[in-house]
């Protein structure tokens, strides 16, 4: 492949490097250039662009990365079609991940124009998740560095999602003087809830003292109508040779793992009974906080062998955040600033589906919605607003006299929404931890609704994506953390951020808000529907 300056004389099949305008028509980055193309640059006034010209024998980018994700042994995983030179992968139902690394490792090593990026080994995922992602930095790529990758694939399996298998489990809580029974109900509630991402139950507890005999016939009883036994100690094991796992030794059981290098979860037991796992959860297993219990209980109920030796192997990562409830935390607990977000209402579309009229200045409740739709983004929990405007900007800017809103124009509003959220964006100050945006023609979208977007960003810890919904199917607005603005300032046309979202492989957090998700007023009908009275 060549890549480089190529007259548009000479153009013809060559992949356009960058957006170009030819007169009216703007041609996309990647564009393949045609006979009719080269025509409207040449009319245009270009003489010259910058693109990528294939060799002989060079795969384009969507082709190449279809062969290597096709040429993967997965299972559990499916693929989404090739787009911009990326294929990703998705988890087909909820599970535990396991990957190949010395295979992942070895392809990245062929040659910097093909990358494979996974979630971690033995991470939690969930149904529709992504999981991997197959991408070719050029345009190009020669077809032999393709079939060096595709040989490295033949008969081995790169990765996997094991589906979880809905479990029986039996609880047994030991007790002593002064131990509330709240404690115990809360223990049942956090391990019913942590079991629900597996489909698992509780489907028998047993409380019993502090004792080894009376603890291995709760073990011994209960093992027999469950799939997993979990041992909840009222005091924390703190040798091999502690109640619990003494209890597992005297129901006829094996202690195989006492203690791990994960913390919370050093003080696990993991052990086995007539072929069944028994577990001694750690203190930390009452918190519903991710724990070392954690990693070892879902591999047990997606059915990936676990030993002694894996769970001396997972030092290295096994430093997971603080539980502040613990007796003795390892650190002082310091409250952080609460995280900004800033609202971006998007209001430089041209309305063109409504025939003539300006939708945004249509009244609802004696208003202009766009001026409605940034007053709820201003009594909202963000910590400023944004307004994008573009198409008919001084009667937008109008519409919103004496708001107090920030308003930024966007130029290029006629190629699209990529530029109406990189101008949102690039507005926002350096303390932004999140960008809210806001479609400016969605009215049945709430402060209220605002508001628990927010919160679950907060709840999340400000890093993923939060994401509107009616009835489980995605919608607006969406809530974009800090880690994706820089990502956003590289889109193209009329194009939004999903593609980036899915790429970067972050959590995304669903919250329904009704049906407010899903309505736009994008033509009159819509518009009489929601209420709406269209000005000229």
């Amino acid at each position: 492949m060549r890549f480089g300056p190529v007259p548009v004389d000479e153009a013809e099949g060559a992949i356009l490097a960058h957006a170009t305008a030819a007169g009216e028509k703007r041609l996309r980055k990647a564009h393949m250039i045609g006979a009719a193309d080269i025509a409207l640059l040449k009319e245009a006034g270009v003489r010259e662009i910058v693109a990528a010209v294939l060799d002989p024998g060079d795969l384009g980018e969507n082709e190449a990365a279809t062969r290597i994700a096709s040429a993967m042994t997965v299972s559990g995983v499916e693929a989404k079609p090739a787009a911009t030179g990326r294929v990703n992968l998705h988890a087909r139902a909820a599970g535990v991940f396991t990957v190949d690394k010395a295979l992942i490792d070895a392809i990245n090593a062929v040659d910097p124009s093909v990358t494979i990026a996974t979630v971690a080994g033995y991470a939690t995922v969930g149904k529709g998740q992504m999981v991997a992602t197959v991408k070719i930095i050029p345009f190009a790529v020669p077809g032999d560095v393709i079939d060096r990758v595709v040989g490295l694939c033949r008969g081995r399996e790169a990765f996997a999602v094991s589906p979880f298998r809905p479990r029986k489990l039996g609880l047994v809580q030991t007790m002593l003087p002064g131990v509330k029974d709240s404690v115990l109900d809360k223990t049942v509630r956090v391990t019913e809830a942590r079991l629900a991402r597996s489909g698992s139950r509780v489907v028998g507890e047993r409380r019993t003292p502090h004792e080894a005999g009376r603890v291995a016939e709760a073990v011994t009883g209960l093992a027999r109508d469950s799939d997993i036994v979990v041992i909840f100690g009222a005091s924390a094991m703190s040798d091999p040779d502690d109640v619990v796992p003494a209890a597992i030794r005297a129901a006829g059981g094996e202690v195989l793992r006492a203690g791990m290098p994960v913390d919370p979860g050093n003080l696990i037991v993991l052990g086995a009974l007539d072929g069944k796992p028994v577990l001694g959860a750690p203190g930390c297993a009452r918190s519903p906080k991710e724990n070392g219990f954690d990693w070892v209980l879902d591999r047990l109920i997606a059915d990936v062998p676990i030993a002694a030796t894996d769970i001396a192997g997972m030092g290295v990562g096994g430093l997971l955040m603080e539980i502040p409830t613990r007796p003795q935390p390892r650190e002082p607990v310091r409250s952080p600033a609460a995280a900004k977000v800033y609202a971006v209402v998007l209001a430089a579309g041209r309305s063109s589906r409504m025939g003539g009229p300006n939708k945004l200045l249509a009244l609802f409740e004696g208003k202009p919605l766009v001026r409605l739709t940034t007053e709820r983004a201003l009594a909202s929990g963000s910590a400023g607003t944004v307004v994008v405007t573009g198409h008919q900007e001084e009667r937008i800017r109008a519409a919103l006299s004496g708001l107090g809103a920030t308003t930024v124009r966007n130029a290029d509003f006629a190629s699209g929404l990529a530029g109406s959220l990189k101008a949102g964006i690039a507005a926002l100050p350096a303390d932004a931890a999140g960008a809210l945006i806001l479609l400016g023609d969605m009215p049945g979208v709430e402060t209220a609704d605002l508001d628990r977007l927010i919160a679950a960003f907060e709840a999340a810890g400000s890093a993923s994506v939060v994401r509107a919904t009616h009835g489980g199917k995605r919608g607006n607005p969406v809530l974009l953390p800090r880690s994706l603005f820089a990502d956003v300032a590289t889109l193209e046309g009329d194009t939004g951020a999903r593609h980036i979202v899915e790429a970067e492989g972050l959590a995304v957090v669903d919250v329904e808000i009704g049906e407010g998700a899903a309505i736009d007023v994008d033509t009159p009908d819509a518009m009489r529907m929601a209420g709406g009275v269209l000005q000229d």
